[in-house]
């Protein structure tokens, strides 16, 4: 079973921030949602060269996360 991570997507937006798309996927993978949300000015510093109006980021939560049923009567 792979772990859970979070991944950082680079969105590019038109002019105020309309109808933004996904440009790119940062290659890291972050351990927490804080973490990825703290290194996202470096990430849009490092994608500044995608042609948009706007950029900006989002974390999203990768991997698979399995309910617990330990303890759950079956049936």
């Amino acid at each position: 079973m792979e772990p859970l991570y979070f991944v950082m997507a680079i969105m590019g937006c038109g002019d105020a921030g309309s109808a933004c798309e996904q440009a790119r996927v940062e290659p890291i993978r972050y351990r927490s949602v804080l973490e990825c949300q703290a290194a996202m000015p470096d990430a849009l510093r490092r994608n500044s060269d995608l042609s948009f109006p706007e950029l900006t980021a989002a974390c999203q939560q990768q991997g698979m996360r399995m309910a617990d049923a330990a303890g759950k009567p079956r049936g």
